[in-house]
Order: structure tokens, then C-alpha cells, then sequence
């Protein structure tokens, strides 16, 4: 037989066993998780455009630092939507299913190289992000401390910083570990 006509052939199927087959199919439990952070992410929606009509219902009451607090919370909204659209589309190419986007004009452009190391590390980035976008708003508002009108103590904007971080160095270990 000659090399073109081998190229013809049908694939042959691997036939698994029972137990195999059902260890494979258990990927497919997480397709009920994935459709229920879609309903959270519907959610986020909500709470934008709640948010942003609050913010222009007040636009001409509001001070400066109010309007920027609400932009904060309103930038916060976004970046944790693009953890859930990260962890929606990037965990079920990784862990359920292909998607088969290839070619299409809307394929997100990380999509093609993704894996569970890189979605990890993005991951990582997207909840730093995030809790700069927290740890910034808490240092607008920690401004009023010594006069008593914040609703934050010395020890409460401490732990928010360790723990921002402890996010750093954790995002800077993993992708250290990742290039091993």
C-alpha cells in the first residue's frame, strides 16, 4: 500500500472500557457549573447597569472622589466578568469539551494557546487586578481616617494590603513554578 492511499484510511476509534469511559464522561458533571457562572455573570450585568445608572442619576451631586469610586466599582464589575469569561470558555476548552472556534472572526486570541498552566497564571493576573481595583478604593476611602468618617481601621487597609500581597507573590510563584 503507498503512502497516499494510507492517508485515506479511516482513523481507527480506541473502543474504551467501562470504567475508562466513565472516568472520561465525568468531565461532562462540570457543564452545570459552567452554566451557572454564566447565570452569575448575567448577575454582574445587573449590577453594571445598576451601578452605572446610579452613577448618572448622581453625576451632578456627586464629588470628585464619589465619581471615582463609583468608576472603581464600576472597573471592578468588569475585570471580575472577565475572570468568569476566562474561567467560562478557557475551563471548558481545558477540562469538558472543544469548542471549535478556529477561524471565527469572535475567537478570543488567548483561546488558541490555552492550558491549565496558562489559564492558572491569568487567572492569577485577573485577581490581582481585581484586588488592586478594592485596595485602591479603600485607599481613597481610608483618606477620612484620623477624622473617624471612614468606614475602614488601620488593621482592616493592613490585612487588605498583606493579602493583596500575598496575591503578588503568589501570581510570581506560580509563574515561576510554570517556567520550571
Amino acid at each position: 500500500m503507498s503512502v497516499a492511499s494510507e492517508m485515506h484510511l479511516p482513523r481507527k476509534r480506541n473502543v474504551l472500557g467501562p470504567i475508562p469511559m466513565l472516568i472520561f464522561g465525568s468531565r461532562w458533571l462540570q457543564l452545570p457549573l459552567y452554566v451557572g457562572l454564566i447565570v452569575a455573570q448575567g448577575i454582574y450585568v445587573v449590577l453594571f447597569i445598576k451601578e452605572l445608572w446610579h452613577l448618572f442619576a448622581h453625576s451632578f451631586d456627586f464629588s470628585e472622589q464619589q465619581i471615582m469610586l463609583a468608576v472603581l466599582g464600576l472597573i471592578d464589575v468588569v475585570m471580575i466578568s472577565n475572570l468568569l469569561v476566562m474561567v467560562i470558555v478557557g475551563g471548558y476548552e481545558t477540562f469538558v469539551s472543544r469548542l471549535n472556534l478556529q477561524g471565527h472572526p469572535d475567537e478570543p486570541e488567548w483561546l488558541s494557546h490555552v492550558n491549565a498552566s496558562v489559564l492558572k497564571i491569568k487567572l492569577a493576573m485577573a485577581i490581582i487586578g481585581i484586588s488592586s481595583i478594592h485596595l485602591l478604593r479603600t485607599f481613597i476611602e481610608a483618606g477620612g481616617l484620623a477624622s473617624g468618617k471612614s468606614g475602614y481601621t488601620e488593621t482592616g487597609v493592613m490585612w487588605q494590603t498583606i493579602i493583596h500581597t500575598v496575591f503578588i507573590l503568589s501570581a510570581i510563584g506560580i509563574a515561576y513554578v510554570d517556567k520550571l
